[in-house]
């Protein structure tokens, strides 16, 4: 029997932490596994999953910490453990070969594969005991040894043919993001739309928050009643749902049912980061309490000593799922009263049977309540009762990209919410980036506790954390933070373009694996390549660098057929390309501080998919200001399209007439 070692101590990934006392012989990704495998002649298996995932904890549990299956994997196999948020690429091309093997994907994910990581099986959760139909995985793992002994020729060609496969994915059809397009993609999106619940498809239902910001750049530039029903409907069953935390702000990972009552309760930074900009731009009553509540939960619960925002909360606690958020009438009654407990159980949907699990139920708000003040105080009463709770664990690892998300929603939250406090968080994040992630010219894509992590950033970190830049010269008007995206944005155009005009998601020097992986297709964040478009779109406007936009045009024209046909997991790239057919719209508000100036930024701000920059006359070195003289001394808004501008306005109501 080989003996175990414990690889995993020194790893900066919480989530391999999480595996360091298994008595599997765990590996971290790189040569030495593979090597070791050659050596023993056994296949290496691979497990992929991140420390919010509940159930990769539970596989972990069963499998991972029982000694007989662990020893058999030490054994017969090479094991690596990998952190799909820590390593996106290897994640994605792996389970892009689970999609095409199985005809689905999720996490945990498990692959086996030859001595050069080319895969012959793969697989997502498998219980300890045969379950559902389902084989455990003990017997998977037989299956798999006795294959790799006894019929070595179909091990290699299954692992060569979906090579090949990932390989042949990588080609991107060319095409045209244009107004038909567009409409096309509204029309296709309101065929899938669910019209008693909001949202799109059935069960399991993500917050489609890439789509909802299609959706309101569209419904803004063509007035299509559609797009904005649809907008408005999700937007709304999302906030009122379980979903919503209603006591502490944020959503969670995704609902379970169609009617966003029961959520996977796992709360990740980039859903959280995305919902915040949705909600402040969308606006309203319900739209603005919503982004302030989870603006205050980033700040309060995701972000880190050093400034930055950690990646997740885990769905569990005391080892129950849901634990820490679902309550009971009798619970409700013991902190708040009779009369209160029974008012906020109807309030809240708190239901004897409950709509939970053993009688608990989620919050819900399905209507505003008709007493604000005794509802404010109840809430803060529940929420204080629920911090004596044990809280679910946190993944504390900063991840660039989704800092970037965080820093552009925090932007955008505290300049339409008036509340600076927010962006002077996202300025904090975005120094911690600079000072930390930013190695040598070249951005990393972790760290934890002020350790960064070896990964060098794939293009979704240079995307995301650009575009946080662009946003923060916005709020700030200080040039250095162009200065800043114009670093990352040139060393995605000269190590991750490709030839036909798109990106790669990992770098041309970066380490090679079986396919270079090349994925258009937003998921739950952002895709490298959207995210990259936005950056390189937004810094044009500010910049007036015409080759910035003819970059991002280049690389819209790759994503076309996927927006036209699954506008669903495009959304992020529909929007570009909205704010690409809108010109953009560039917008440079001067003047002095005052009313008068904060009137027209107020009306600027809320143009979905513009440019904005505020400043006093010669304060700012960003070019859309260059040359911006006030009229007749007073504030002055120039409404610029491509950078070609119409007269300036004094009075907020003519902004875009």
């Amino acid at each position: 029997m080989m003996e175990r070692m414990n690889r995993l101590g020194a790893a900066t990934s919480p989530y391999l932490l999480q595996h360091k006392g298994n008595p599997v012989d765990w590996w971290e990704w790189g040569e030495e596994p593979f090597a070791q495998a050659r050596a023993r002649n056994v296949p290496v298996l691979l497990s992929v999953g991140y420390a919010a995932c509940h159930w990769c904890h539970v596989m972990a549990h069963e499998s991972f910490e029982d000694a007989e299956t662990a020893a058999y994997l030490n054994e017969h196999f090479v094991s690596i453990k990998v952190d799909r948020e820590e390593r996106p690429d290897i994640d994605a091309v792996y389970m892009s070969a689970t999609t095409a093997m199985t005809g689905h994907g999720g996490w945990p994910m498990t692959c086996v594969l030859d001595h050069d990581g080319r895969p012959f099986f793969a697989g997502t959760y498998f219980p300890d005991q045969p379950r559902h139909g389902q084989p455990s995985f003990r017997q998977v793992l037989e299956a798999l040894r006795d294959a790799w002994d006894s019929r070595g020729d179909d091990v290699r060609r299954v692992a060569a043919n979906i090579t090949e496969h990932l390989r042949r994915e990588s080609a991107l059809p060319a095409g045209s993001l244009d107004e038909e397009a567009l409409a096309g993609a509204v029309q296709t999106l309101a065929a899938e739309f669910d019209p008693t619940a909001g949202g799109f498809g059935n069960a399991p239902k993500f917050p489609p928050s890439m789509v909802l910001a299609f959706l309101e750049r569209h419904a803004h530039r063509t007035g299509s009643a559609v797009a904005r029903q649809l907008l408005d409907a999700t937007c709304t069953a999302m906030a009122r749902g379980g979903i919503y935390d209603q006591l502490g702000g944020g959503f969670a990972r995704y609902s379970v049912d169609r009617d966003w009552v029961v959520p996977h309760f796992e709360k990740m930074l980039y859903d959280n980061a995305l919902l915040l900009g949705v909600y402040a731009r969308w606006g309203g009553a319900l739209g603005e309490r919503v982004a302030r509540e989870t603006a205050d939960f980033l700040l309060r619960e995701l972000r880190t000593a050093e400034g930055g925002f950690a990646s997740a909360l885990d769905a569990d606690s005391e080892g129950v799922e849901g634990k820490f958020y679902a309550w009971t009438p009798a619970e409700l009654v013991a902190v708040l009263g009779e009369d209160d407990g029974a008012w906020a159980a109807e309030l809240f949907t708190v239901t004897q049977a409950g709509t939970f699990e053993e009688g608990a139920s989620t919050l819900q708000l399905l209507h505003d309540p008709d007493d604000p003040e005794r509802y404010a105080e109840v809430r803060r009463r529940l929420l204080a009762a629920r911090a004596e709770r044990v809280r679910p664990e946190r993944d504390d690892k900063i991840v660039a990209a989704w800092n970037g998300l965080a820093i552009s929603g925090l932007c955008q939250a505290g300049l339409l919410l008036d509340e600076p406090a927010y962006v002077e968080a996202a300025v904090a994040a975005g120094e911690l980036l600079v000072g930390l992630h930013l190695v040598n010219g070249r951005l990393r894509r972790v760290s934890r506790e002020r350790l960064v992590g070896s990964p060098d950033g794939v293009l979704e970190d240079l995307g995301c954390v650009a575009s946080g830049f662009v946003a923060l010269a916005q709020a700030t008007a200080d040039s250095v933070w162009l200065d800043r995206a114009k670093l990352l944005l040139d060393d995605a155009l000269a190590r991750f373009r490709a030839d036909d005009g798109g990106f790669h998601d990992t770098a041309s020097d970066a380490a090679a694996l079986v396919a270079r992986p090349r994925d258009p297709s937003d998921n739950a964040s952002p895709s490298g390549l959207s995210s990259m478009v936005h950056a390189l779109a937004e810094y044009a406007a500010l910049t007036g660098a015409g080759d910035y936009r003819t970059a991002a045009e280049e690389a819209l024209a790759t994503v076309a057929t996927l927006g036209a046909k699954a506008p669903r997991f495009a959304g992020w790239s529909l929007a570009a390309a909205e704010a690409m057919l809108d010109g953009p719209v560039e917008i440079a508000v001067v003047g002095e501080p005052g009313a008068a100036r904060d009137a027209l930024a107020a009306v600027a701000r809320r143009t979905p998919g513009a440019v904005v920059v505020v400043a006093e006359p010669g304060a700012s070195a960003i070019p859309l200001l260059r040359d911006r003289p006030t009229v007749d001394g007073r504030p002055a808004a120039y409404v610029c399209r491509n950078l070609v501008c119409e007269r300036p306005v004094t009075d907020p109501s003519l902004i875009l007439q």
